[in-house]
Protein backbone atom coordinates (compact mmCIF):
# COMPACT_ATOMS: atom_id res chain seq x y z
CA UNK A 1 0.00 0.00 0.00
CA UNK A 2 1.72 3.32 -0.79
CA UNK A 3 0.31 6.80 -0.48
CA UNK A 4 -0.15 9.24 -3.34
CA UNK A 5 3.03 11.43 -4.29
CA UNK A 6 2.20 14.68 -2.50
CA UNK A 7 1.31 12.96 0.67
CA UNK A 8 2.87 10.65 3.25
CA UNK A 9 1.25 7.49 5.39
CA UNK A 10 2.34 8.55 8.64
CA UNK A 11 2.51 5.03 10.34
CA UNK A 12 2.79 4.72 14.43
CA UNK A 13 6.78 4.53 13.94
CA UNK A 14 7.29 7.44 11.36
CA UNK A 15 9.92 9.75 12.71
CA UNK A 16 10.96 13.33 10.51
CA UNK A 17 12.09 16.33 11.10
CA UNK A 18 9.60 18.46 9.57
CA UNK A 19 9.31 21.05 12.13
CA UNK A 20 12.07 23.23 10.70
CA UNK A 21 9.45 24.29 8.02
CA UNK A 22 7.82 27.46 7.86
CA UNK A 23 4.69 28.92 7.27
CA UNK A 24 3.58 30.04 3.82
CA UNK A 25 1.37 32.87 5.11
CA UNK A 26 2.50 36.00 7.37
CA UNK A 27 -0.29 37.79 9.54
CA UNK A 28 -1.31 38.45 13.61
CA UNK A 29 -0.82 35.45 16.24
CA UNK A 30 -3.41 33.02 15.78
CA UNK A 31 -2.32 30.32 18.16
CA UNK A 32 -2.81 29.75 21.63
CA UNK A 33 1.23 29.44 22.65
CA UNK A 34 -0.34 27.74 26.01
CA UNK A 35 -2.49 24.95 23.81
CA UNK A 36 0.52 24.29 21.97
CA UNK A 37 2.75 23.83 24.69
CA UNK A 38 0.47 21.47 26.38
CA UNK A 39 0.19 19.53 23.30
CA UNK A 40 4.06 18.90 23.27
CA UNK A 41 4.21 18.27 26.25
CA UNK A 42 1.58 15.49 26.11
CA UNK A 43 3.20 14.47 23.16
CA UNK A 44 6.16 13.99 24.51
CA UNK A 45 4.75 12.63 27.25
CA UNK A 46 3.14 9.67 25.57
CA UNK A 47 5.90 8.57 23.37
CA UNK A 48 9.39 8.93 25.49
CA UNK A 49 11.20 8.28 22.53
CA UNK A 50 10.45 11.64 20.84
CA UNK A 51 13.46 13.38 22.02
CA UNK A 52 14.48 16.81 24.49
CA UNK A 53 11.03 17.91 25.06
CA UNK A 54 12.45 21.61 25.94
CA UNK A 55 13.72 21.79 22.68
CA UNK A 56 10.93 21.37 20.77
CA UNK A 57 8.95 23.96 23.10
CA UNK A 58 11.67 26.42 22.72
CA UNK A 59 11.27 25.82 18.36
CA UNK A 60 7.48 26.71 18.78
CA UNK A 61 7.62 29.31 20.66
CA UNK A 62 10.04 31.02 18.18
CA UNK A 63 7.99 29.77 15.36
CA UNK A 64 4.94 31.31 16.59
CA UNK A 65 6.21 34.55 17.44
CA UNK A 66 7.92 35.20 14.25
CA UNK A 67 4.79 33.37 12.04
CA UNK A 68 1.73 33.33 14.18
CA UNK A 69 1.55 29.47 13.64
CA UNK A 70 4.01 26.53 13.83
CA UNK A 71 4.64 23.42 11.70
CA UNK A 72 3.72 19.91 13.42
CA UNK A 73 6.17 17.37 12.70
CA UNK A 74 4.70 14.48 11.10
CA UNK A 75 4.45 12.01 14.02
CA UNK A 76 3.21 15.12 15.96
CA UNK A 77 0.48 15.21 13.35
CA UNK A 78 -0.29 11.47 13.52
CA UNK A 79 -0.16 11.48 16.85
CA UNK A 80 -2.53 14.35 17.32
CA UNK A 81 -5.06 12.85 15.09
CA UNK A 82 -5.21 9.79 17.09
CA UNK A 83 -6.03 11.53 20.14
CA UNK A 84 -8.30 13.33 18.49
CA UNK A 85 -10.45 10.32 18.09
CA UNK A 86 -9.43 9.17 21.45
CA UNK A 87 -11.10 12.35 22.84
CA UNK A 88 -14.41 12.22 20.81
CA UNK A 89 -17.14 12.46 23.09
CA UNK A 90 -19.71 11.39 20.46
CA UNK A 91 -18.17 8.07 18.81
CA UNK A 92 -18.59 4.95 20.53
CA UNK A 93 -16.22 3.37 18.63
CA UNK A 94 -13.07 4.42 20.21
CA UNK A 95 -11.53 1.23 21.11
CA UNK A 96 -9.23 1.09 17.89
CA UNK A 97 -7.98 5.24 18.29
CA UNK A 98 -4.17 4.07 17.96
CA UNK A 99 -4.64 1.80 14.80
CA UNK A 100 -5.87 5.11 12.82
CA UNK A 101 -4.26 5.35 9.26
CA UNK A 102 -3.14 8.90 8.82
CA UNK A 103 -2.15 10.83 5.65
CA UNK A 104 -0.55 13.57 5.25
CA UNK A 105 -1.51 15.90 2.46
CA UNK A 106 -0.44 19.42 3.71
CA UNK A 107 1.19 20.10 0.80
CA UNK A 108 -1.50 19.42 -1.50
CA UNK A 109 -3.17 23.22 -2.41
CA UNK A 110 -5.34 22.61 -5.46
CA UNK A 111 -8.92 22.20 -5.81
CA UNK A 112 -8.07 18.71 -8.58
CA UNK A 113 -5.13 17.92 -6.41
CA UNK A 114 -7.58 17.88 -2.88
CA UNK A 115 -10.28 15.80 -5.06
CA UNK A 116 -7.49 13.28 -6.28
CA UNK A 117 -6.43 12.95 -2.56
CA UNK A 118 -10.01 12.41 -1.50
CA UNK A 119 -10.37 9.55 -3.93
CA UNK A 120 -7.63 8.09 -3.16
CA UNK A 121 -8.41 8.32 0.62
CA UNK A 122 -11.78 6.32 -0.16
CA UNK A 123 -10.10 3.65 -2.30
CA UNK A 124 -7.29 2.86 0.69
CA UNK A 125 -9.67 3.07 3.29
CA UNK A 126 -12.22 0.85 1.23
CA UNK A 127 -9.59 -2.02 1.17
CA UNK A 128 -12.47 -4.61 -0.86
CA UNK A 129 -14.69 -4.39 2.11
CA UNK A 130 -12.11 -4.19 4.88
CA UNK A 131 -13.06 -0.99 6.02
CA UNK A 132 -9.53 1.05 7.16
CA UNK A 133 -10.12 3.77 9.99
CA UNK A 134 -8.00 6.21 8.23
CA UNK A 135 -8.15 10.56 7.78
CA UNK A 136 -6.38 12.34 5.56
CA UNK A 137 -5.35 16.04 6.61
CA UNK A 138 -4.74 18.89 4.44
CA UNK A 139 -3.23 22.24 5.21
CA UNK A 140 -3.63 23.90 8.62
CA UNK A 141 -5.81 27.49 8.62
CA UNK A 142 -3.22 29.97 8.67
CA UNK A 143 -3.15 33.51 10.61
CA UNK A 144 -4.62 34.71 6.55
CA UNK A 145 -7.34 31.92 6.36
CA UNK A 146 -8.14 28.20 5.55
CA UNK A 147 -6.57 27.11 2.34
CA UNK A 148 -8.87 24.06 1.58
CA UNK A 149 -12.66 23.23 2.76
CA UNK A 150 -14.56 20.35 1.74
CA UNK A 151 -18.06 21.82 1.58
CA UNK A 152 -19.82 18.51 1.98
CA UNK A 153 -20.97 16.80 5.31
CA UNK A 154 -19.79 13.59 4.23
CA UNK A 155 -17.57 12.45 0.64
CA UNK A 156 -20.26 10.10 -0.10
CA UNK A 157 -23.62 11.15 0.51
CA UNK A 158 -27.28 10.99 -1.82
CA UNK A 159 -28.83 13.93 -3.54
CA UNK A 160 -32.04 14.30 -2.65
CA UNK A 161 -34.54 15.92 -5.07
CA UNK A 162 -37.43 17.82 -4.32
CA UNK A 163 -40.86 17.12 -6.47
CA UNK A 164 -43.87 19.84 -6.90
CA UNK A 165 -46.27 17.94 -4.95
CA UNK A 166 -43.33 18.27 -1.87
CA UNK A 167 -42.56 14.66 -1.76
CA UNK A 168 -38.61 13.57 -2.24
CA UNK A 169 -37.16 11.05 -3.99
CA UNK A 170 -33.90 10.26 -2.36
CA UNK A 171 -32.18 11.74 0.98
CA UNK A 172 -34.73 14.81 2.41
CA UNK A 173 -31.50 15.77 4.58
CA UNK A 174 -29.58 16.57 1.34
CA UNK A 175 -32.40 18.68 -0.95
CA UNK A 176 -31.15 21.83 0.05
CA UNK A 177 -27.53 20.81 -0.91
CA UNK A 178 -28.63 19.12 -3.97
CA UNK A 179 -30.18 21.92 -5.48
CA UNK A 180 -27.24 24.27 -5.11
CA UNK A 181 -25.24 21.74 -6.59
CA UNK A 182 -28.06 21.59 -9.78
CA UNK A 183 -27.80 25.54 -9.61
CA UNK A 184 -24.06 25.17 -10.16
CA UNK A 185 -24.57 22.66 -13.22
CA UNK A 186 -24.54 19.54 -11.95
CA UNK A 187 -27.14 16.80 -13.41
CA UNK A 188 -27.76 13.91 -11.53
CA UNK A 189 -30.05 11.09 -12.46
CA UNK A 190 -32.89 11.34 -10.32
CA UNK A 191 -33.01 8.29 -8.35
CA UNK A 192 -32.88 7.69 -4.80
CA UNK A 193 -29.48 6.80 -4.49
CA UNK A 194 -26.87 9.19 -6.78
CA UNK A 195 -24.14 10.44 -5.53
CA UNK A 196 -23.59 13.73 -4.48
CA UNK A 197 -20.47 15.40 -6.33
CA UNK A 198 -17.47 16.30 -3.79
CA UNK A 199 -17.27 20.03 -3.61
CA UNK A 200 -13.69 21.24 -2.71
CA UNK A 201 -12.79 25.35 -2.28
CA UNK A 202 -9.73 26.75 -1.55
CA UNK A 203 -8.23 29.46 -0.41
CA UNK A 204 -11.81 31.18 -0.05
CA UNK A 205 -11.77 32.39 -3.72
CA UNK A 206 -12.39 29.01 -6.15
CA UNK A 207 -14.98 26.06 -5.63
CA UNK A 208 -15.30 23.37 -7.85
CA UNK A 209 -17.47 20.38 -8.46
CA UNK A 210 -16.16 16.66 -9.00
CA UNK A 211 -17.68 13.74 -9.32
CA UNK A 212 -16.69 10.55 -7.27
CA UNK A 213 -15.49 7.84 -9.59
CA UNK A 214 -18.01 4.76 -9.59
CA UNK A 215 -14.85 2.51 -8.81
CA UNK A 216 -14.28 4.47 -5.44
CA UNK A 217 -17.09 4.02 -3.64
CA UNK A 218 -18.44 0.23 -2.17
CA UNK A 219 -22.22 0.22 -2.35
CA UNK A 220 -23.91 -2.90 -0.81
CA UNK A 221 -27.47 -3.49 -2.16
CA UNK A 222 -29.61 -3.78 1.25
CA UNK A 223 -31.81 -7.61 1.34
CA UNK A 224 -33.27 -9.80 4.13
CA UNK A 225 -31.98 -13.31 4.88
CA UNK A 226 -35.81 -14.33 5.07
CA UNK A 227 -38.23 -12.06 3.42
CA UNK A 228 -37.53 -11.97 -0.84
CA UNK A 229 -39.67 -9.12 -0.94
CA UNK A 230 -37.02 -6.96 0.77
CA UNK A 231 -35.01 -7.13 -2.56
CA UNK A 232 -37.70 -4.85 -4.19
CA UNK A 233 -37.57 -2.19 -2.23
CA UNK A 234 -33.85 -1.30 -3.92
CA UNK A 235 -31.89 0.19 -1.21
CA UNK A 236 -28.42 0.24 -0.96
CA UNK A 237 -26.12 2.23 1.18
CA UNK A 238 -22.17 3.28 1.00
CA UNK A 239 -19.77 1.08 2.91
CA UNK A 240 -17.59 4.27 4.05
CA UNK A 241 -18.77 6.71 6.62
CA UNK A 242 -16.15 9.49 5.76
CA UNK A 243 -17.19 12.49 7.40
CA UNK A 244 -15.85 15.36 5.98
CA UNK A 245 -17.04 19.01 7.60
CA UNK A 246 -15.42 18.85 10.93
CA UNK A 247 -12.29 20.99 11.97
CA UNK A 248 -9.02 18.84 13.46
CA UNK A 249 -7.47 20.71 15.76
CA UNK A 250 -3.88 19.79 17.65
CA UNK A 251 -2.01 22.18 19.49
CA UNK A 252 -4.15 25.10 18.78
CA UNK A 253 -3.67 24.84 15.05
CA UNK A 254 -6.43 23.92 13.05
CA UNK A 255 -7.15 21.86 9.99
CA UNK A 256 -10.31 22.85 8.64
CA UNK A 257 -10.15 19.86 5.99
CA UNK A 258 -9.20 16.40 7.51
CA UNK A 259 -11.96 14.09 6.63
CA UNK A 260 -12.02 11.11 8.40
CA UNK A 261 -14.42 7.74 8.95
CA UNK A 262 -14.25 4.27 10.67
CA UNK A 263 -16.69 2.01 9.53
CA UNK A 264 -20.23 1.96 10.10
CA UNK A 265 -22.40 1.07 13.23
CA UNK A 266 -25.24 -1.05 11.47
CA UNK A 267 -28.29 0.94 13.68
CA UNK A 268 -26.54 4.44 11.80
CA UNK A 269 -27.95 2.87 8.41
CA UNK A 270 -30.97 0.82 9.68
CA UNK A 271 -31.91 2.87 12.60
CA UNK A 272 -31.16 6.30 11.30
CA UNK A 273 -30.73 6.81 7.63
CA UNK A 274 -32.86 4.62 5.93
CA UNK A 275 -35.55 4.54 9.17
CA UNK A 276 -36.27 8.33 10.21
CA UNK A 277 -38.51 9.92 9.12
CA UNK A 278 -36.70 12.75 8.05
CA UNK A 279 -34.87 10.36 5.97
CA UNK A 280 -35.33 7.42 4.07
CA UNK A 281 -38.54 6.95 6.17
CA UNK A 282 -38.87 3.14 5.54
CA UNK A 283 -40.11 2.23 8.40
CA UNK A 284 -44.21 2.39 7.01
CA UNK A 285 -43.22 0.83 3.50
CA UNK A 286 -41.82 -2.12 5.69
CA UNK A 287 -44.90 -2.46 7.76
CA UNK A 288 -47.24 -2.52 5.33
CA UNK A 289 -45.18 -5.39 3.48
CA UNK A 290 -44.90 -7.51 6.78
CA UNK A 291 -48.96 -6.87 7.64
CA UNK A 292 -48.57 -5.28 10.88
CA UNK A 293 -51.38 -2.85 12.58
CA UNK A 294 -49.95 0.61 11.74
CA UNK A 295 -53.38 2.14 12.85
CA UNK A 296 -51.77 2.97 16.66
CA UNK A 297 -48.37 3.17 17.83
CA UNK A 298 -49.47 1.16 20.88
CA UNK A 299 -49.27 -2.13 18.32
CA UNK A 300 -45.43 -1.04 18.33
CA UNK A 301 -45.30 -1.77 14.41
CA UNK A 302 -42.25 1.04 14.41
CA UNK A 303 -40.14 -1.17 16.66
CA UNK A 304 -41.01 -4.47 14.81
CA UNK A 305 -40.21 -3.06 11.43
CA UNK A 306 -37.32 -1.10 12.84
CA UNK A 307 -35.52 -4.52 13.87
CA UNK A 308 -36.62 -6.13 10.23
CA UNK A 309 -34.74 -3.41 8.85
CA UNK A 310 -31.44 -3.47 10.87
CA UNK A 311 -31.30 -7.16 10.56
CA UNK A 312 -31.30 -6.63 6.43
CA UNK A 313 -28.84 -4.37 7.09
CA UNK A 314 -26.18 -6.24 8.89
CA UNK A 315 -27.19 -8.92 6.96
CA UNK A 316 -26.50 -7.56 3.62
CA UNK A 317 -23.09 -6.03 4.80
CA UNK A 318 -21.92 -9.11 5.67
CA UNK A 319 -22.68 -10.72 2.40
CA UNK A 320 -21.07 -8.29 0.91
CA UNK A 321 -17.60 -8.80 2.73
CA UNK A 322 -17.87 -5.17 4.18
CA UNK A 323 -17.22 -4.25 7.84
CA UNK A 324 -19.95 -3.20 9.71
CA UNK A 325 -20.30 -3.66 13.66
CA UNK A 326 -23.66 -4.53 15.62
CA UNK A 327 -24.88 -2.08 18.57
CA UNK A 328 -24.44 -4.85 20.97
CA UNK A 329 -20.55 -5.68 20.44
CA UNK A 330 -19.76 -1.96 19.68
CA UNK A 331 -21.71 -1.13 23.21
CA UNK A 332 -19.10 -4.11 24.72
CA UNK A 333 -16.06 -2.59 22.74
CA UNK A 334 -16.24 1.12 24.46
CA UNK A 335 -16.62 -0.22 27.86
CA UNK A 336 -13.51 -2.02 26.94
CA UNK A 337 -12.02 1.18 25.67
CA UNK A 338 -13.27 2.92 28.77
CA UNK A 339 -11.57 0.36 31.42
CA UNK A 340 -8.05 0.45 29.50
CA UNK A 341 -8.30 4.13 29.32
CA UNK A 342 -9.16 4.46 32.68
CA UNK A 343 -6.10 1.96 33.78
CA UNK A 344 -4.09 4.52 31.85
CA UNK A 345 -5.19 7.15 33.68
CA UNK A 346 -7.08 8.99 31.34
CA UNK A 347 -10.73 10.29 31.70
CA UNK A 348 -12.81 9.32 28.59
CA UNK A 349 -15.65 11.90 28.01
CA UNK A 350 -18.80 11.02 26.39
CA UNK A 351 -22.08 11.87 25.25
CA UNK A 352 -24.31 10.08 26.47
CA UNK A 353 -26.88 10.81 23.76
CA UNK A 354 -24.67 9.95 21.05
CA UNK A 355 -22.99 6.56 22.78
CA UNK A 356 -25.89 4.99 23.31
CA UNK A 357 -27.49 3.10 20.12
CA UNK A 358 -30.60 4.47 18.75
CA UNK A 359 -32.64 0.96 19.39
CA UNK A 360 -32.66 -1.28 22.06
CA UNK A 361 -30.74 1.23 24.27
CA UNK A 362 -31.24 -0.51 27.13
CA UNK A 363 -29.95 -4.12 25.90
CA UNK A 364 -26.76 -2.33 26.13
CA UNK A 365 -24.39 -2.00 28.83
CA UNK A 366 -23.69 2.12 27.70
CA UNK A 367 -26.96 2.86 28.61
CA UNK A 368 -26.67 2.01 32.58
CA UNK A 369 -23.55 4.30 33.16
CA UNK A 370 -22.97 7.84 33.46
CA UNK A 371 -19.47 9.34 31.80
CA UNK A 372 -17.30 12.35 32.10
CA UNK A 373 -18.30 15.62 30.13
CA UNK A 374 -14.94 17.36 29.41
CA UNK A 375 -13.94 19.07 26.25
CA UNK A 376 -10.14 17.33 25.95
CA UNK A 377 -7.84 18.15 23.14
CA UNK A 378 -6.71 17.39 20.55
CA UNK A 379 -10.39 17.16 19.17
CA UNK A 380 -12.33 17.34 16.32
CA UNK A 381 -14.60 20.73 16.11
CA UNK A 382 -17.94 21.67 15.14
CA UNK A 383 -17.44 24.30 12.40
CA UNK A 384 -21.09 26.24 12.29
CA UNK A 385 -19.76 27.80 8.96
CA UNK A 386 -18.81 23.97 7.45
CA UNK A 387 -22.37 23.18 8.65
CA UNK A 388 -24.14 25.71 6.80
CA UNK A 389 -22.31 25.05 3.79
CA UNK A 390 -23.23 21.13 3.82
CA UNK A 391 -26.66 21.63 4.65
CA UNK A 392 -27.62 24.38 1.98
CA UNK A 393 -24.59 24.30 -0.49
CA UNK A 394 -24.33 28.02 -0.09
CA UNK A 395 -22.05 30.45 1.76
CA UNK A 396 -24.87 32.52 3.36
CA UNK A 397 -23.04 33.74 6.36
CA UNK A 398 -19.83 35.59 6.76
CA UNK A 399 -16.95 33.88 5.98
CA UNK A 400 -14.91 33.03 9.32
CA UNK A 401 -11.60 33.68 7.96
CA UNK A 402 -12.56 37.13 6.39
Amino acid sequence: MTARMECSLLLPSVRDGSFAERSDDEGEPSVDLDEAEKFIGLFHEENPGAGPVERRLREVRVAVEQTGTYVHTGEELAFGARVAWRNSSRCIGRLYWHSLQVRDCRRVRTAEGVFAELVEHLRMTTNAGRIRPMITIFAPRSPSGAPVRIWNEQLIRYAGYRRADGSVVGDPRYVDFTDAMRRSGWRGAGSAFDLLPVVVEVAGRSTELFELPRDAVLEVPITHPTLPWFAELGLRWHAVPAISNMTLEVGGVSYPAAPFNGWYMGTEIGARNLADAGRYNLLPEVARRLGLDTSSDRSLWKDIALVVVNVAVLWSFDQAGATVTDHHTESQRFLLHVAREERAGRIVPADWSWIVPPMSSSTTGVFHRYYDDADLRPNFRYDEEAAQLARTGTRTCPRADS
